[in-house]
């Protein structure tokens, strides 16, 4: 199902693109002036490119998300992913970091915000960067990549999944989280969603929810459900791993920055 006022094309689609790039740890400056662990990949062979926000999933600051990093860096874009867990449990496997986060009932919005605000200001200091930073979100981070483009100045959203846009998390849940969808009417840049048929958070009638508010709002968006595939049809690692479904996730994805911050 695709809705939305807008579907991004680029040269890019179907085009398999492979660039030099430089990984490694740094530190950033992120909310209320904290100094957190990031991870930052960048292309090594290109005189300019744009940036792209990381935000990693429930399970924390993982391999698996630090291997998507690399993946914008090959495509040609700065990626950086920071480290939302690292106040909770600084160097601690991304397990046990998790499980002290989810204790807590996840990240405040407010600190993600500032996090992800000092994200942009870091990418956008790295050399050859053109100054145009989109955000992404897996799983949690769809949704938290929604409200930092409703808070922050973002040239484009990404949410892959996230869960508790349009409805709060229901009682008893390990994570707390709050409704975006009354936001929606400040972001600054397009959204591009991506979802699974067979998810239920976010549910495909959630997201139609969600399609409507940012019709109202008078946004540009374009969103792609894939038949067959769940929540989390992106994670390599997870038995909900969906080839077919990610194969077009990704082409979505590098159109989607082409358009909007390259």
């Amino acid at each position: 199902m695709a809705t939305g006022s807008r579907h991004w094309s680029g040269e890019r689609i179907g085009e398999r693109v492979t660039h030099d790039l430089r990984a490694e740890t740094v530190t950033i400056e992120a909310h209320h002036g904290d100094t957190i662990e990031a991870y930052l990949a960048v292309p090594t062979d290109m005189k300019s490119f744009g940036g792209i926000v990381v935000i990693h999933h429930l399970p924390g600051y993982d391999e698996a998300t630090k291997e998507i990093t690399r993946k914008f860096a090959a495509n040609g874009f700065a990626a950086l992913m920071p480290n939302l867990y690292h106040r909770e449990a600084p160097g601690a496997a991304p397990d046990d970091a998790a499980a002290l986060a989810r204790a807590k009932g996840g990240v405040p919005d407010e600190r993600l915000v500032g996090d992800v605000a000092g994200a942009m200001a870091h990418l956008r200091a790295v050399p050859n960067a053109n100054g145009k930073v989109a955000v992404i979100g897996f799983c949690s981070g769809g949704r938290q990549s929604l409200l930092a483009g409703c808070r922050l100045n973002l040239d484009g959203v990404i949410d892959c999944y996230g869960a508790f846009t349009v409805v709060d998390s229901p009682e008893g849940s390990a994570l707390r989280a709050t409704a975006v969808v009354g936001e929606v009417g400040n972001l600054k840049g397009p959204v591009l969603g991506l979802f699974g048929a067979d998810d239920q958070y976010p549910s495909p009638d959630q997201n139609e929810m969600l399609a409507n508010a940012l019709t109202s709002a008078g946004r540009n968006f374009t969103f792609r459900t894939y038949e067959g595939a769940g929540h989390a049809f992106f994670n390599v690692d997870r038995p909900s791993f969906r080839p077919e479904a990610a194969r077009e996730g990704w082409r979505e994805i590098f159109a989607f920055l082409n358009a909007v911050v390259a």
